[in-house]
């Protein structure tokens, strides 16, 4: 069971501050240890082409023209103002590795948000992306001095019925992002999307669970991750219900083009095996170490005289 909630560090642990009905202690923390939990940055990609009309007319995404949807000009000036805020807010540090949706609008806010600075010809350097890479408009990015970018398809949007959310052949990608890592991903052609099945709001968040509790098998700690609206909110609807409403409403409310939300996930049940590197386990060199209870026992009985022990 993975949970989910906002960070508060004290040394080694984590609370997850929050009401808990089962137990009636409303307003009371949570503590959880700090190597059973992972730091999630959830990116919502910029604006695309087929969000301009289907915010307008839902309808409207049912065009083939939209079909895996680049960013319009906005949405990239969305890209510019979320990446000046990781690198002023020094998030782009911490980040040990970037996960996306393979779709051309995540791929490109994920390149634009955490990719290196500009790129230059370099036969030793892939670039992040080339230039003009799905009708960008934009210069290569380069894969210098950045976490590694890779693609995955648990956390694609809604799959099926809309052209938008279908994507293009991995072979495709790798021309147009050569430094993004497409390797967990089995078929080049799109299998999941069915032109006439669209996946339910139940399977939607199963597939969303499986993505969260899929994180604690891998070793980083702490993880951007660019995906879609319906993902986000099928799959974070699950969480936050032994919270406050309104932290109920922090966690799962929809996000905007270019949101970053911070959280953290706790793995309750030890889906993941890792050990802590922090913890220590103290009495080195080993020796006697009473627990100072039993030592003030001790004090006592040697105060007390030997006609009142038993």
């Amino acid at each position: 069971m993975v949970t989910l909630g906002f960070l508060c560090r004290f040394e080694n642990c984590v609370s997850l501050f929050g009401p808990t009905a089962e137990m009636d202690n409303v307003g009371s923390p949570s503590l959880f240890p700090l190597h059973r939990c992972k730091t999630i940055h959830l990116v919502r990609h910029a604006q695309g082409i087929h969000n301009v009309e289907g915010d307008k007319n839902y309808k409207a995404y049912m065009s083939p023209e939209y079909f895996d949807a680049h960013l319009t000009p906005l949405g990239w000036q969305q890209v510019d103002n979320l990446r000046k805020h990781v690198h002023s807010s020094g998030l782009i540090k911490k980040i040990d590795v970037v996960i996306t949706s393979p779709l051309l609008r995540t791929i490109q806010t994920a390149v634009g948000v955490f990719g290196g600075e500009g790129y230059t010809d370099r036969m030793d350097v892939l670039p992040l992306m080339v230039a003009n890479a799905g009708n960008s408009s934009r210069a290569a990015i380069s894969s210098l001095d950045c976490p590694p970018i890779l693609a995955v398809e648990l956390c694609r949007e809604h799959l099926g019925v809309h052209p938008c959310d279908k994507r293009r052949s991995i072979s495709e990608y790798q021309c147009l992002f050569p430094a993004v890592d497409f390797s967990l991903i089995e078929s080049d052609d799109d299998s999941l999307w069915k032109a006439d099945v669209r996946e339910t709001k139940e399977e939607v968040a199963a597939r969303g669970m499986n993505f969260m509790n899929w994180l604690f098998t891998r070793k980083e700690k702490e993880i951007a991750i660019v995906t879609h609206s319906g993902f986000l909110f099928h799959t974070l609807g699950a969480f936050g219900n032994d919270c406050h409403p309104l932290v109920k409403k922090e966690i799962s409310s929809h996000f905007a083009n270019c949101e970053l939300r911070s959280m953290v996930i706790v793995d309750r049940s030890m889906v993941g095996s890792d050990s802590s590197w922090t913890n220590y386990p103290g009495k080195i060199p080993s020796g006697i170490d009473l627990p100072s209870d039993g030592v003030d026992e001790k004090n006592q009985e040697k105060d007390t005289p030997n006609s009142l022990q038993k």
